[in-house]
């Protein structure tokens, strides 16, 4: 087992979860003396370009940090939209990146991110094999969305399901209170997959059906059987409640929201106001009350109400991460790979990232009523166990005690 040190970067969009995935792989170091020193990148490839970069081994050093570290949502090392160009067009950031690497005695390449950061541990890999490097890169999934294709789900979707799943039983009663016929559009995260939108159904209990509508991007959104479908429910209940996807899409594959001329540095179109497109048009049609709401970045780090099993989950999985690293591993992503769900029970194992990077898994069709309008039982009993459990905070006046993230914020802070 190789020693050297080792690097560990974060990118993408925040959870309430991939600080625990960090938190597991300096667990799994500390305990088992697997590398000298741990670095991090601070806002991920980008920053590292840029000479930032904090020394973990020193930060970490004790339980309590750590477990402070696993509590935290966000990210204790900033993220990057970063698109990583490959090295025929930009060999020059590949050199800077990997005499950094060489000059610190890097040896293993943690990353942590989603569809695109797995893009990222795809050509660091990739030109660490072309080019004689011994350098391990392994990635580590992290993703709300839960889109990453071979894992079972993926940290940080549990969280968001939980808090999606709150949100929408909060929203129920506050519309119940009034007297009032109503519609609630609540707009969810998911582009091209459903997956947390989806998540709303847990909100129904004994007493509330809602949401009582879903419309997830797998399915063509058609807007006269949208109005259809409230309608039929109107029949029988004063209040509407309806769970949405940012991307519900037309059955040209337009998005209902899409802005015409915006895009990311991924080219991913951004999107803005399907639940608003729908107030106005559902406004029109059955003259009564209707709103929307966009739980927006709320839903991304609600670290006060994280899953507990997602938590334990994502130090688990950066456990296994550190040692596979330390080990040789490399060009893999680390998975989940359920094998119960009563008792719920996962196994994590590794998988080549050429298999994952820059592909999108979306809910299965068979999960989806054939309405196109709810899920299915069997997609409730998928979700369940993932938002089970409750974590324990720490608080200093009134509100949660985070880790120290001011190396984020303060201008100051890296200069010589």
């Amino acid at each position: 087992m190789q020693k050297g040190n080792c690097i560990i970067g974060q990118s993408g969009g925040p959870t309430a979860a991939i600080n625990a995935s960090l938190s597991g792989v300096l667990q799994c170091i500390l305990e088992n003396g697997l590398y000298d020193k741990v670095y991090g990148m601070v806002n991920g490839i980008e920053g590292l370009l840029q000479g930032k970069y904090l020394d973990l081994s020193s930060i970490f050093t004790t339980k309590e940090s750590l477990d402070k570290l696993t509590n935290t949502p966000a990210m204790y090392l900033g993220s990057c939209r970063f698109k990583l160009p490959t090295c025929e067009h930009s060999e020059d950031v590949y050199t800077i990146l990997f005499d950094f690497f060489e000059t610190h005695h890097i040896t293993t390449v943690f990353y942590i991110g989603g569809n695109d950061s797995m893009d990222t541990v795809l050509k660091l890999s990739a030109y660490a094999k072309e080019n004689n490097k011994e350098i391990n890169v392994i990635g580590i999934p992290k993703t709300i969305d839960n889109d990453l294709p071979i894992t079972d789900h993926t940290p940080g979707f549990g969280s968001a399901a939980k808090y999606v799943a709150t949100s929408l039983l909060e929203i129920a009663h506050d519309t119940y209170i009034y007297n009032i016929p109503s519609v609630t559009i609540v707009e969810i995260m998911g582009r091209n997959a459903g997956w947390l939108t989806a998540a709303a159904a847990l909100a129904r209990t004994e007493y509330s059906p809602a949401p009582d509508l879903i419309y997830l991007p797998e399915v063509p959104f058609n807007m006269e059987r949208f109005i259809e479908d409230v309608k039929e429910i109107q029949k029988t209940r004063k209040n509407v409640i309806v769970a949405i996807s940012e991307g519900i899409k037309n059955d040209k594959g337009e998005y209902i929201s899409a802005s015409s001329s915006s895009v990311d540095a991924f080219g991913h179109k951004q999107l803005c106001g399907a639940g608003k497109t729908l107030e106005n048009t559902l406004k029109d049609a059955l003259k009564c009350k209707v709103r929307s709401v966009e739980l927006n970045v709320l839903q991304r780090a609600g670290g006060h109400i994280a899953s507990l099993t997602d938590l334990n989950e994502s130090v688990a999985i950066g456990k296994v991460a550190a040692l596979a690293g330390a080990e040789g591993e490399t060009a893999k992503m680390l998975c989940y790979k359920r094998t119960s769900n009563v008792p719920y029970q996962t196994e994590i194992f590794s998988y080549d990232i050429h298999q994952i990077a820059n592909l999108e898994k979306t809910v299965p069709t068979e999960w989806i009523s054939e309405k196109g309008n709810n899920i299915t039982e069997e997609f409730m009993a998928y979700l369940r166990p993932l938002i089970e459990g409750e974590t324990t905070l720490r608080f200093e006046n009134g509100i949660p005690a985070f880790a120290n993230i001011r190396h984020l914020h303060d201008k100051t802070f890296f200069k010589k």
